[in-house]
């Protein structure tokens, strides 16, 4: 077959590769996503490949959807069945619901959220009389040892939280078997020590997945690897694509030396560059490259472009940040005029939460439309977590946390000291909350006797429905009415929040409907929670096609691009943040300087503050040393003057805009 017209000549080489393990080193912009697919489609289509022999795993439910859509275009009929497009937890998640009960689990199972772990870790510390308002801290620790694939006898403490975490880490694990549940952590190391000990389970998915694909391979963790490992253990096609230089997460596990590591374990790995960049103009990508090459490299590459060279980036010198936000402001309500063009084309990116409250201010007086990425998750929302808790324990009655969260929402007259009786019994006899509720040896009042029974045998009524029903969305449906939530929402607040706060458990019912209906939809009420849960954890924000400015961090702009980039607060203790000390962190916070700069198309601007407020105090901030890593050529430095020296003159040229846009 000769070259695909759609690929350049590297991107081809990648798809072909088809035998032994491949490194596509591919460069911001550089076309990444249309060689996985396109290998996928040539596997299938040229390379004679079943379809379920092949995986392609990613980081966001988003991401693997899109890829997804994109195979599905280009296969016809049921070429493409049992193709695995998923995530790293859903690839864990489906080898857990063959797997699970190899480890004493029922099939029943719970997946729960980070805020269900956090009160797990709550209880066993209240318990022990420990520290409550350490529980985040060992939460965490727990996780980077689940990540880094240590069993709790494995675990070897070098400091006062990590001690507590490990000795709170078997009793945190026997907490979630009890409940007949996993954490987001477990998707990846029970199946990793379950392929790894258990001959038979090895061997079946080993079988079933002959062709591994990853994209973002440098955001992968410890315990990701050593999955990738022994499902390869048998055949090495492993494709990962992935880029050193955009590693910006080890704050969450993401090992960045997995792509060294790669070289090391496979001694045959082949590696491809994809240096050229379809998304940027040459000299943003010149200036990037300038930046980047200051850290260590194991493979170098240099991106390059022939969409023309340019304009020089501005560096502005603000005098504070509320000039600084002003100054955006200003600068987007011009260049729109200039251009007629929308206010989706411009992201103003920063390094941390804090300071979009100036640009917020700013962009409100300009009455210019904005989203700030990073808000509230649908999944966080009362309501949501209140429903999806009761879908929970109709499905798994052992899931403790689920239980604590329902039972009183509404209120059932089973009060604190009730609940903490059952959960002492339940401790003592080895057995979740729910069975508890039915134990002769159980001692309370009668009153609240009662109203634990009837409230467990409306559970188990429902789970009877939602089993036997030949349909599960009128189960779902009839939930909120029978147990009074309405009421309970206009008790709790105003009917204009009960209202907006109903609409929403509307949109999930529905949003639950169509999941059901869809071809490869879940088969059942477990399949479909496991999918839900999935949704709220690690997932990137979704595209939104309001006509808004975006604010975000440089983290969340990750995969993004935008005609234009405003990049504020390059200053010393903000980027490089001031918790970067060593070099290794100091890299990492240039990688994330360098995802900021590429995530520009045609016009990219930097700006500083020459004072800025901190925690109630003026400071003279110097400016980054990102900057001076920049070479002068590809610079234009300006200079914005003073709101508190022209705050007419300022006002004025808002006003000037906004006539012009409203005419």
């Amino acid at each position: 077959m000769s070259n695909c017209p759609d690929l350049n000549a590297p991107q081809w080489e990648a798809v072909r590769h088809v035998h032994g393990p491949l490194l596509v080193l591919a460069g911001a912009g550089s076309g990444k996503t249309r060689v996985i697919t396109q290998k996928i489609i040539h596997l299938i289509q040229n390379e004679q490949v079943a379809a379920q022999h092949i995986a392609a795993v990613t980081f966001t439910n988003k991401a693997a959807r899109e890829m997804k859509a994109r195979i599905s275009q280009r296969l016809e009929g049921r070429t493409g069945r049992g193709l695995l497009v998923s995530t790293f937890h859903r690839l864990g998640l489906q080898i857990l619901r063959r797997e699970l009960p190899r480890l004493g689990y029922g099939p029943a199972f719970s997946v729960i959220d980070p805020g269900d772990s956090l009160a797990v870790v709550r209880g066993l510390l209240r318990e022990s009389n420990g520290a409550a308002d350490l529980a985040e801290a060992i939460q965490s620790r727990i996780s980077r040892f689940k990540n880094d694939g240590l069993a709790p006898e494995e675990v070897v403490a070098d400091d006062q939280i990590g001690a507590l975490a490990q000795a709170l880490y078997p009793e945190y694990n026997k907490s979630l078997h009890a409940c007949n549940a996993v954490d987001l952590d477990d998707l990846i190391l029970l199946p990793t020590r379950i392929l790894s000990t258990d001959e038979a389970a090895r061997a079946y998915w080993q079988d079933r997945l002959r062709y591994l694909l990853v994209d973002e391979y440098q955001d992968s963790n410890g315990a990701q690897y050593r999955l990738l490992r022994v499902l390869l253990q048998q055949r090495q096609n492993l494709t990962a694509v992935g880029d050193d230089d955009q590693s910006i997460y080890s704050w969450r596990g993401a090992a960045a030396d997995n792509l060294h590591r790669l070289a090391e374990d496979f001694p045959t790995l082949k590696v491809i560059k994809l240096e050229q960049n379809y998304r940027s103009t040459a000299r943003i990508l010149r200036a990037a490259n300038a930046v980047i090459a200051q850290n260590e490299h194991l493979f170098e590459k240099r991106l390059w472009s022939d969409l023309g060279e340019g304009e020089r980036i501005q560096v502005h010198a603000c005098a504070e940040e509320s000039d600084e936000a002003e100054r955006v402001a200003n600068a987007i309500l011009r260049d729109r005029f200039q251009r007629d063009g929308a206010y989706r084309d411009y992201a103003v990116l920063y390094r941390s939460n804090h300071q979009s409250r100036p640009l917020e201010a700013a962009l409100r007086a300009a009455r210019i439309p904005y989203q700030v990425s990073g808000g509230i998750s649908f999944f966080e929302r009362a309501e949501i977590k209140d429903f999806l808790a009761y879908c929970r324990l109709i499905h798994n009655p052992d899931d403790d946390p689920a239980l604590l969260r329902a039972v009183n929402t509404p209120r059932r007259g089973i009060g604190s000291q009730t609940l903490e009786y059952l959960g002492q019994h339940a401790r003592a006899q080895g057995q979740s909350f729910f069975a508890s509720i039915f134990s002769e040896e159980l001692e309370l009042p009668a009153r609240s006797r009662n109203a634990l029974e009837d409230f467990a045998n409306w559970i188990n009524q429902k789970n009877d429905e939602a089993q036997r029903s030949a349909e599960l969305l009128p189960v779902l449906q009839s939930i909120p009415e029978e147990i009074g939530y309405w009421q309970y929402l206009l008790d709790e607040g105003d009917e204009r929040g009960a209202r907006r706060r109903w609409e929403n458990l509307q949109e999930l019912l529905d949003w639950m409907g169509r999941l059901l209906e869809q071809e490869d939809g879940p088969k059942d009420l477990g399949e479909l929670l496991q999918r839900l849960m999935l949704y709220t954890m690690l997932e990137r924000e979704e595209d939104d096609d309001r006509d808004v400015v975006r604010l975000s961090t440089l983290h969340a702009a990750k995969g993004l691009e935008f005609p234009q980039v405003f990049l504020v607060g390059l200053e010393e203790e903000l980027l490089p943040h001031r918790n970067s000390e060593t070099p290794a962190q100091i890299a990492e916070e240039r990688r994330l300087f360098y995802v900021g700069m590429t995530r520009a198309r045609f016009r990219l601007q930097l700006s500083f503050c020459q004072k800025r407020k901190r925690y109630g105090e003026m400071l003279n901030p110097e400016p980054s040393r990102f900057l001076q890593e920049i070479p002068a050529e590809h610079l234009d430095w300006q200079r914005s003057a003073s709101t508190a020296d022209a705050p007419e003159e300022t006002e004025d040229a808002f006003a000037r805009l906004r006539a012009l846009l409203d005419s």
